[in-house]
This record gives structure tokens, C-alpha cells and sequence, in this order.
């Protein structure tokens, strides 16, 4: 299955959705287009998950680069003319792109090719395995324009490598290398770049042919546990392994095991 759009490529096969940035002549940087493709094909990957087709998705961009952030020729302004409101293209654009791929029922890869700055770097960093070039970086460019990190960079960066950190990223907008990044825990692994295709198809394989039921659990409680405190996360794990322990993947599971088989797991 593929769908026809004009600034990303979307496709679906053996169950791994792949969603391809596709302005590589601006480093895939976003426009208003590309935000509404976007929340297109997020869309067909939520009905996808429903109806079972899709188990996994991918995101990556196309050329030398991953996602520049926001196209500032887009927001263009002539001499004179009131200057944009920010605070409205993220509430529109940025906000519901972050929230929809953070809300997937299923395992989301981002397969970082190039460099990623901006609310590029933020979306790759809301994506549950972030897989980098060893090429690639990363760089929080808000600061060059006199604004914030958007698209949840101020909440995932403090979590994921401590304030110290992510206000050295955020105030200076050095450029952090993927090698760096695997470093600090900022992603998950860093690969060659000749690597970094195959190394994702065969872990969105591997994800795909998994239990998807329990990998959607699993994400859940693991971003859950930011707000809970550990008596709450504790009651979390207990409702949630009730509700994977009358899943058919689990029942499916405990079959294989038993039978000296390999499971073969529906996602439900």
C-alpha cells in the first residue's frame, strides 16, 4: 500500500509503515503542506493499526537530511507587514504532529539520515527508537532566532539527559553529533551510515513480527512514569499486566513456548 502526496513518500509493506520526508532541496524542512500529509498519513497508520495492516512505522527523510524544522521561507514577511504568530502555527501544526505520533499504538522508529534541528530534532526525539547516521546530527536552532524549543523539546530534553544539559543544547544550539547523542542517551543506537536503512528494516521486522498488544502497554507506562510517582507507577503495572494477560498475543506466546514453536502474534 502507498499513498500520493506531494512532500513526504508513504508506504506499507509486510506490516512496517514508512513515512519518508520528502523535500530533500530544503532539507525536508516543514511547510503548511507537509503538516497536513503528515497528519494524513498518521492517520492512515492509526486506521492501519486497527484494522492490522500496519504493526510498526518508520520515519525518515529523504536526501542528506533527516528535517531542518520549519521552512522560513514560508513564513516569509514583507517590509511593514505584522509579523506571524508563532504560538498559533504550533498550537495548528507542530502540537497535534508531535501528540499523534506519541498517542501510535505501535512501536515508531525514526531513521535519522542527516542532520536534525529544530522541531526536526524535536520530532525524531518524540519517536520511541531514534536510529542515527553516523553522520548525522542534532541541533536545538531556537535560540539562533530568538525563540524556544518547540515541539516538546523543552519536556523531552530535561528527561532524557538532565537539565545541565539540555539547557547547554537549548541556549548555546551547538551541534551534537549522533555518536555523542548515543553517548549521553539522548537516542538509542548510533550506526555506520551505509548501516542505518538496514539496520532499521531489520529491527521494524523484527518489532512487526512481535506482540504488538503488549509493545502499546509498554509504551505507555514507560512515558507515564515522567508524571506518576512509584506507588502510582506500581498500580499502572498491575492494570496494565491484568489488561496484557487477556491478550491473545499473550495467550499466543504462552502456546509457542510451550509447544517449542515460534509465536505467531496478531497484535491484539
Amino acid at each position: 500500500m502507498t499513498g500520493t502526496f506531494e512532500t513526504i513518500q508513504f508506504a506499507i509493506d509486510a506490516g512496517v509503515a514508512t513515512l519518508t520526508l520528502n523535500r530533500p532541496d530544503k532539507l525536508n524542512s516543514f511547510n503548511e503542506t507537509m503538516h497536513q500529509e503528515l497528519r494524513d498519513a498518521l492517520e492512515l497508520v492509526a486506521s492501519g493499526r486497527r484494522d492490522g495492516s500496519v504493526r510498526v512505522l518508520v520515519l525518515t527523510g529523504a536526501g542528506r537530511g533527516f528535517c531542518a524544522g520549519q521552512d522560513l521561507s514560508d513564513r516569509s514577511v514583507a517590509p511593514g507587514d505584522e509579523m506571524p504568530d508563532l504560538g498559533d502555527s504550533v498550537e495548528r501544526n507542530y502540537k497535534p504532529l508531535v501528540l499523534a505520533l506519541r498517542a501510535l499504538d505501535l512501536p515508531v522508529i525514526a531513521a535519522v539520515n542527516g542532520v536534525a534541528a529544530g522541531a526536526g530534532a524535536n520530532i525524531a526525539l518524540a519517536c520511541d527508537l531514534v536510529f542515527a547516521a553516523r553522520s548525522a546530527s542534532f541541533i536545538q536552532s531556537f535560540c539562533k532566532l530568538g525563540l524556544i524549543p518547540d515541539t516538546g523539546g523543552t519536556w523531552i530534553l530535561p528527561r532524557l539527559l538532565g537539565p545541565a544539559r539540555a539547557l547547554g543544547l537549548t541556549l548555546l544550539g551547538d551541534r551534537l553529533g549522533a555518536e555523542q547523542a548515543e553517548q549521553w542517551g539522548l537516542i538509542w543506537k548510533c550506526v555506520d551510515d551505509e548501516a542505518l536503512q538496514s539496520t532499521v528494516q531489520a529491527v521494524a521486522a523484527q518489532l512487526a513480527a512481535g506482540p504488538t498488544f503488549g509493545y502499546a502497554q509498554t509504551k505507555k507506562a514507560i512515558w507515564a512514569s515522567s508524571t506518576n510517582d512509584f506507588e502510582e507507577q506500581l498500580v499502572l503495572e498491575r492494570n496494565m499486566m491484568t489488561v496484557c494477560g487477556r491478550s491473545n498475543d499473550y495467550r499466543e506466546g504462552v502456546a509457542a513456548f510451550i509447544d517449542k514453536r515460534a509465536p505467531r502474534f496478531k497484535g491484539d
